[in-house]
């Protein structure tokens, strides 16, 4: 990753410099906030989610430029999750499955599932009161189930565990769960604080897991209990693309937000393999100690 970034970044300095043209330096994060709305009318401010295979955080998004963090992952990301857990249970051994990224196959084997439930992941982070994420817990704890049935059913090498779309499922509903917890509570202490207008409840999901219809699903839920409009990019611009950089240096000309015109201020920029989204409002979160009523189980699978 960082050599990529050196490269685009030295690149497009080239352009600059050979073209005199301005330079405008985007924040991954921020591109991926920021990119549906080019297909949707969002205004500001809006609850974010951004989940991906690197990234789990929840912001604020007040304008192009001003973000506030309020809950990112203490460990693993949920994409991350996913495929470690995907090889863990070799699906790439099912020719189905063999293109497919981890949360892609989990996805697709989950749908195949007879007993969603069969499979108990524990509460993740249930006594911690704030909108921080962990998914190493339930990860390890499939890890876990995953040894024993090996162990019990005696499956050896490249073998498959029979009720692999049944722990499929049970492992997309917790990280399911998580995730959309957290973010109910970032919703209430975006209320609690007034801080988004009633004409204004969004909550924009991307990143890469925001492909995940099941996913999706359980935060639309959440986004109905809450009152507030689920606004999800199409796949295409969900995942990493240039078109979400593109559409952040336009949102940023339009308002002359970061523009460098100057090729001394231009040479002197550059890339950060990670760089924090905004102000970090994580502490202040955990400080109103937001109590959160958690989403069922069963209302998940009656909807």
């Amino acid at each position: 990753m960082p050599l990529s970034l050196m490269i685009g970044k030295n690149f497009g300095k080239y352009l600059s410099r050979i073209g005199n043209k301005p330079f405008i330096p985007i924040h991954h994060m921020e591109a991926h906030a920021l990119t549906a709305r080019m297909k949707e009318e969002v205004n500001f401010p809006y609850l974010v989610l951004l989940i991906s295979g690197g990234h789990c955080l929840l912001a604020l998004v007040e304008s192009v430029t001003k973000f506030h963090l309020l809950g990112s992952t203490m460990d693993d990301a949920p994409g991350e999750a996913f495929d470690k857990v995907a090889r863990r249970l070799k699906m790439h051994n099912i020719f189905e499955y063999r293109n497919k990224n981890g949360g892609a196959a989990i996805e697709m084997a989950a749908k195949k599932a007879t007993d969603p439930v069969q499979f108990e992941f524990p509460p993740t982070m249930p006594h911690y009161r704030d909108c921080n994420f962990s998914f190493s817990g339930l990860k390890n704890s499939a890890f876990r189930q995953i040894q024993k049935l090996e162990i019990d059913l005696n499956i050896m090498a490249d073998e498959i565990i029979p009720d692999i779309n049944n722990l499929c499922a049970g492992f997309q509903l917790a990280v399911a769960k998580h995730i959309a917890n957290k973010t109910k509570r970032a919703m209430l202490f975006l209320d609690n604080e007034n801080l988004i207008p009633n004409e204004n409840r969004t909550l924009v999901v991307s990143g890469g897991v925001a492909c995940n219809n099941f996913i999706a699903k359980v935060l639309g839920i959440v986004s109905d209990q809450q009152n507030y409009r689920l606004v999800r990019p199409p796949p295409q611009l969900c995942m990493d693309n240039g078109v979400m950089i593109a559409w952040n240096g336009m949102e940023r000309w339009k308002i002359n937000a970061g523009v460098l015109r100057d090729p001394r201020e231009i040479e002197e920029i550059d890339h950060q393999s990670r760089a924090p989204l905004g102000d970090d409002w994580t502490s202040r979160i955990k400080k109103a100690h937001i109590q959160c009523s958690i989403i069922k189980t069963k209302d998940i699978y009656s909807t």
